[in-house]
């Protein structure tokens, strides 16, 4: 898909925060893509939130012709959901992790020197499926 002005690529949008190496922000970007897979890109696409407050034009154009922006943010500072507002956009629903599905946070670097594990081991399956629901309820909402 290609982006032209005025045009819109993805009926929706998702601002997904990665979390500085935590398995809460790496969640809230495994279930947003999970999201995407299951709706189809024309529904839903994710968008790129280091392009708002620096105005890259097609980011703004996507998200200016969103019906929907939906924020997913691991824990309580909602890093994604501050950058979308300040941006100026009107976010549809916000969904935080520690707070809608009752993560808690750990950052990978608490490993670091030790036995550092492979991502995935810090990820639940379950709360990634838990935090895509959410994502396609708020959606279909």
């Amino acid at each position: 898909m290609e982006w032209k002005a005025g045009e819109n690529t993805h009926e929706n949008l998702i601002y997904a925060c990665f979390g500085g190496l935590s398995n809460t922000g790496i969640t809230a970007t495994l279930a947003s893509m999970e999201a995407v897979k299951d709706l189809g890109l024309r529904k839903v696409g994710i968008g790129c939130l280091a392009g708002l407050p620096i105005e890259v034009e097609p980011v703004l154009g996507k998200t200016n012709a969103a019906k929907k922006i939906i924020t997913v943010d691991g824990c309580p500072f909602e890093c994604s959901k501050k950058v979308v507002e300040r941006a100026g956009f009107k976010i549809a629903r916000s969904i935080v992790l520690v707070r809608d599905i009752g993560m808690k946070k750990k950052p990978f670097h608490e490993d670091i020197g030790g036995d550092l594990k492979g991502m995935m081991n810090y990820v639940s399956t379950e709360d990634v499926r838990k935090a895509k629901e959410l994502i396609i309820q708020a959606i279909r909402e």
